[in-house]
């Protein structure tokens, strides 16, 4: 029960503390007067914390536990937490934006581990899957927080400052937990309990006749061919780069543009309608903590992966034939022309603001990694009355009706497209690339493979986030997301070929299983 406490808090705070930059932002830019460089550098100030966790991170982790490396990075994240409730200046937000994100990537890899190191086999697809469940809890969690603060003064600093109390439950939760369960578990006495008889009796008796011992590696071992370590190095790399790359961190981006063209106008509807996109992915990982076990980890993988392939081609189709006005509104913002359509908003606190277009894809790190959607919803009614305007130029009112009841049937189409990418990437990628990654290295550089891996996760996202805007104006919306279709077919391809199926094995026999090349 503890370890699933440690796993769900950890990814609770890890989700809260990307989503809720996109509430706090809105009341920043006005209370510190931010440009659009300065918020850039804000939202990436976490990624970069991130990347720097992930280079040292590993070293920690194996060097000196898992359990210590979970207990320091709460520390680190308490100390982040209070810099930034009191934060006075653009200097504070970043240093405390920094030290957060390096907080949150250490945490991520150590609980991963730690809690796949202290379970059974048959438990560790749903204990290690709860911590993608808890991430995709503390984005919703902090959606609804951004509403609640929205209109109060200074109302960022209680947003920032909320993260401090399931840091400390986890601080506490850990505090009675085992030190290092690996190495507390001997091959031939407790650890054998929770093992699953392999189907071989060969391999049952040579699993008998070598004791597992544990190996020492150093890090350039990861790409040699010793004990198979560079095939399972290519199967990490793959899985997280395959993550990133499908397109998950800007669809979120762009959620609220898709929203305002379904008709969800306002700001506050923009809200709810991302509140409820939080929902179906909480739904969605809980599916696939049931069935990590059950299915398998490939199955999960290649399903998610085909739907999301359909559903970004899908989006990339719709958008061509009609299209979404994907104009870069922090541009539009500084322009005193651009200011149109505010009065339609109630929310006027928030929509008078300068919206962040080019932020949110950058929210969309890590994990699973939502955007904030609703950052960015500006200038659209304008936007769309123009594309339905160009529709609608013949006299008959029929032609005209007709040619706006198609234009919201495509709409609609976008937006079940982009709840069914949410939850395909939420069964799939979301959980089981962290599950597959914290299973197929061997206990003794387990920490430094995932930081490697996960260095690669935090340095595609900041990648795809900063040059999306850029790669849009340069090949458009629509064939954007098409080349998102086609990585998420070769993604297919690639799981296939080469990532094994570990359900059901103890850690030391997917190892012992690698080792012996077993897998082609």
């Amino acid at each position: 029960l503890l370890s699933a406490m440690v796993s769900l808090l950890g990814g609770l705070i890890f989700g809260y503390e990307l989503g809720i930059i996109s509430g706090a932002l809105l009341q920043l830019q006005i209370d510190f007067h931010l440009s659009c460089f300065k918020q850039e550098v804000l939202v990436s100030a976490l990624l970069i914390g991130a990347l720097l966790a992930s280079l040292v991170g590993g070293i920690l982790i194996d060097r000196h536990g898992r359990r210590r490396a979970i207990l320091v990075s709460n520390l680190v994240l308490l100390l982040g937490s209070l810099i930034l409730t009191l934060a006075r200046s653009f200097i504070g937000l970043v240093i405390g934006r920094t030290t957060v994100g390096f907080a949150i990537s250490v945490s991520s890899m150590a609980c991963c581990i730690y809690v796949s190191e202290m379970v059974a086999a048959h438990q560790r697809g749903l204990l290690v899957s709860l911590y993608e469940a808890g991430i995709t809890i503390g984005i919703l969690l902090s959606y609804a927080l951004n509403y609640i603060f929205a209109d109060m003064d200074e109302g960022w600093r209680y947003m920032f400052g909320l993260a401090i109390a399931p840091t400390a439950v986890q601080f506490l939760s850990i505090l009675f937990l085992p030190v290092n369960p690996v190495k507390l578990s001997l091959w031939d006495s407790d650890c054998q309990k929770g093992l699953i008889q392999l189907q071989d009796t060969e391999d049952r008796a040579a699993a008998k006749q070598e004791p597992y011992k544990e190996k020492h590696y150093s890090f350039l071992d990861l790409f040699r061919t010793r004990d198979n370590m560079r095939r399972r190095t290519l199967v990490g790399l793959g899985l997280v780069l395959f993550q990133q790359f499908t397109g998950q961190p800007n669809v979120l981006g762009y959620a609220s543009k898709i929203f305002h063209s379904v008709g969800f106008q306002s700001n506050s509807s923009a809200i709810l309608a991302s509140v409820g996109l939080g929902a179906i992915k909480v739904v969605a990982t809980l599916v696939a903590m049931a069935f990590a076990d059950k299915a398998g980890r490939r199955v999960l993988l290649m399903a998610g992966c085909v739907v999301m392939a359909i559903s970004v081609t899908t989006i990339g189709l719709t958008s061509r034939i009609a299209p979404l006005a994907m104009a870069r509104d922090c541009k539009a913002a500084a322009d005193p022309n651009a200011s149109h359509s505010l009065t339609q908003h109630p929310l006027t606190s928030i929509s008078s603001q300068p919206a962040l277009s080019p932020i949110p894809p950058a929210l969309g790190a890590g994990k699973s990694q939502a955007g904030p959607e609703f950052a960015a919803t500006r200038s659209l009614t304008k936007a769309f009355a123009g594309t339905q305007s160009k529709e609608s130029v013949p006299n008959s009112s029929f032609t005209q009706k007709r040619g706006l009841v198609e234009h919201m049937v495509l709409n609609w189409i976008m937006l079940l497209s982009m709840m069914a990418f949410v939850s395909a990437f939420s069964i799939g990628f979301g959980p089981m690339t962290w599950l597959v990654l914290s299973e197929i290295y061997p206990a003794g550089i387990r920490g430094r493979a995932f930081a490697f891996c996960n260095s690669f996760n935090w340095a595609a996202n900041l990648l795809i986030s900063l040059s999306f805007l850029d790669l849009i104006d340069a090949i458009g919306f629509s064939s954007m997301f098409l080349l998102y279709g086609l990585i998420g077919v070769m993604a297919v391809i690639f799981i296939y070929l080469f990532v094994p199926e570990t359900k059901g094995q103890s850690l030391e026999e997917i190892d012992q299983q690698f080792s012996r090349k077993r897998y082609v």
